[in-house]
C-alpha cells in the first residue's frame, strides 16, 4: 500500500490548543481516511539551520519554542515515541549528502501542534528531519524526491509550514478571520495553481514569481516544507487542497494531500 504525502499549514501555536478549530478538525477527518502508518517522517518550518539533521531519539521530547502566550500552551503534551530505525532508513536513502543523527532533538511546534490532531493518541512515531536553509530550492526538491521510498514502506511523509507566512504584516486583531490582502492572495493561487498543475518548475523556482519577498520571507523556511511533500507526487497522481484560507491578512492555512485517500 502507498501512502499519501501531506503538507499542513499550521498557523498559530495557540491552534494547537482547539480541538474545536475548523482547521484542526480536517486534519483529523484527513488522518481518519487515509491508513495508519507506521511512522511519520515530518518536515516543520522550526527547525532550520546551515546542515542537514535528523532525529533519531527513542523519545521524543517536546520543544515550546515559542514566547508570550498562555501557560495552558507551555503545559500541552505529546508523547509520540521516535523511530531509530526510521532515521536509520532515511540515512540509507540520503547516503552522499552530510545528514547529521541527533539522538537529543525533541519535536517543534511545527511538528507537535499539528500532529495532536491528526494522531491525538500519539501513538504513531515520529522522526524530524531538519533543513538546512543555505541550499536553493532545487537542492531540496532533489534530496525529497530520494525519500519517495518510503511511502511504499508504511511511512507518511509530513510538511508543515504556511504557503503565505509574514508575521509582520499580520493582522493579530483579525488572526482568526478568514481574509487576505491582495498580494497574499495573489501569491497563495498562484502556488495553488502550480501544485494543481504539476507545475514542478514553478514550485521550485517561486522567488521569480510576484510578491514572493512578501508572502514568505527569507529564510523562506515555512514554504520549503510543501517542497518535500510536493516531490513525492508520481506522475498522474490525484492531489487535495483543504483549509484553503487565508487568515489576518497574511497568513494561510492551504493544506494539500499528494495521493488518493487509502481507506
Amino acid at each position: 500500500m502507498t501512502l499519501p504525502a501531506i503538507f499542513l499549514g499550521h498557523g498559530s501555536p495557540m491552534n494547537a490548543i482547539d480541538p474545536a478549530s475548523r482547521y484542526n478538525r480536517a486534519f483529523l477527518q484527513t488522518a481518519a481516511a487515509i491508513a495508519k502508518p507506521q511512522a511519520i517522517l515530518m518536515v516543520s518550518a522550526h527547525w532550520i539551520g546551515r546542515d542537514l539533521r535528523i532525529m533519531s531519539g527513542v523519545h521524543n521530547p517536546i520543544l515550546y519554542d515559542f514566547h508570550g502566550f498562555p501557560a495552558a500552551l507551555y503545559e500541552a503534551q505529546y508523547p509520540a515515541p521516535g523511530a531509530p530505525e526510521l532515521a536509520a532508513r532515511v540515512g540509507e536513502l540520503l547516503a552522499g549528502y552530510a545528514l547529521h543523527a541527533d539522538p537529543d532533538r525533541g519535536l517543534d511546534h511545527g511538528a507537535w501542534a499539528v500532529l495532536r490532531h491528526f494522531y491525538p493518541e500519539a501513538d504513531v512515531p515520529v522522526v524530524q528531519l531538519g533543513l538546512n536553509v543555505l541550499q536553493p530550492a532545487a537542492w531540496h526538491w532533489a534530496l525529497a524526491e530520494k525519500l519517495r521510498p518510503l511511502r511504499d514502506e508504511g511511512v507518511l511523509i509530513m510538511g508543515s509550514g504556511n504557503i503565505v507566512h509574514n508575521l509582520r504584516e499580520l493582522d493579530f486583531a483579525r488572526v482568526d478571520e478568514p481574509f487576505a490582502y491582495d498580494w497574499a492572495e495573489a501569491f497563495r493561487d498562484r502556488i495553488n495553481r502550480a501544485i494543481l498543475a504539476d507545475d514542478r518548475d514553478a514550485l521550485i523556482h517561486y522567488l521569480a514569481l510576484d510578491d514572493v519577498r512578501r508572502a514568505v520571507p527569507a529564510p523562506f523556511e515555512h514554504y520549503l516544507p510543501l517542497l518535500y511533500v510536493l516531490a513525492q507526487r508520481d506522475s498522474g497522481e490525484p492531489v487535495r487542497l483543504f483549509n484553503d484560507e487565508i487568515i489576518g491578512g497574511s497568513l494561510s492555512m492551504t493544506a494539500v494531500q499528494v495521493g488518493a485517500r487509502s481507506t
